[in-house]
């Protein structure tokens, strides 16, 4: 039996979070839930195995959605990244080699097909 990857989805808005990550699971994933990046961090430090991060820009705390990426690399750089945001389009530069970038709103093949390409 093949393990499904697992995708944290990182969304400060509570409709968003949970239509995306009905989505992720619609997709066939497993889909976990944090509504800012301090909460991303605290489950990443758990033992687990997150494989992909799928984050909103723009969230209150200590850090927005491109910081939150940047430390993921730093820190767990064999998982996948996925930034999504309504307001702002990073340039790449801005964000880590190999993270992808989704504009809101999304529709679900459009978040499939991105996920199927991070994990190959």
């Amino acid at each position: 039996m093949n393990s499904k990857h697992i995708v944290l989805v990182v969304e400060d808005d509570f409709l968003i979070r949970a239509g995306a990550a009905d989505m992720v699971r619609d997709l066939g994933f497993e889909a976990i839930e944090a509504a800012d990046a301090d909460a991303a961090i605290e489950l990443l430090e758990r033992p687990n195995e997150i494989d992909a991060v799928f984050t909103d820009i723009q969230m209150p705390g200590s850090m927005d959605g491109l910081r939150l990426v940047a430390v993921i690399r730093d820190r767990w750089p064999p998982i996948a990244l996925l930034v999504t945001s309504g307001q702002v389009k990073p340039m790449a530069d801005h964000m880590p080699p190999g993270t992808r970038f989704l504009s809101k709103p999304y529709l679900q093949n459009e978040l499939g097909y991105h996920l199927e390409a991070l994990f190959g």
